[in-house]
């Protein structure tokens, strides 16, 4: 399982370091895609049929929404392969749709890891931050 926040620094050509408790999880070959809120989304190649099932809810029409799911997420997608020291490229398209300017954060969450540009993390957890507890009510209530 995926799990923590971790900090790192972009080197140059775009590069970061993936942290290594993460490395040891998501095997030789990663995916690395747009994601919500401005943020990218890592998971393992084996992982990422599991990621696509849960987007799209198991649906076997494709309907508008899932069209639409497909053409943000998977449109966005890229293979990405560690180096020896375990950093990976951000291609360019992702780079500048997440906005990561020096530091990230990975955040590790079950099955996929978020990767956040720093300022924009620290706002987003603020807000996470001060929201938890509703978050949890509302979904008590549907249970």
């Amino acid at each position: 399982m995926l799990l923590g926040t971790y900090q790192t620094k972009v080197v140059s050509g775009h590069r970061i370091a993936v942290p290594a408790p993460f490395r040891a999880q998501l095997g030789e070959t990663y995916i690395l895609a747009r994601w919500y809120e401005g943020c990218l989304v890592l998971v393992g190649k084996e992982g990422w049929d599991a990621l696509y099932k849960r987007l799209t809810g198991g649906q076997e029409l494709i309907i508008t929404p899932i069209r639409d799911t497909e053409r943000f997420v998977l449109g966005s997608a890229y293979e990405v392969f560690p180096d020896d020291q375990g950093r990976i490229v951000i291609p360019q398209p992702l780079f500048d749709y997440s906005k990561v300017v020096e530091e990230v954060y990975f955040i590790g969450l079950g099955e996929k890891i978020e990767i956040w540009d720093k300022t924009a993390w620290d706002i987003k957890e603020k807000e996470v931050v001060k929201d938890a507890a509703k978050y949890i009510d509302e979904l008590a209530k549907k249970k």
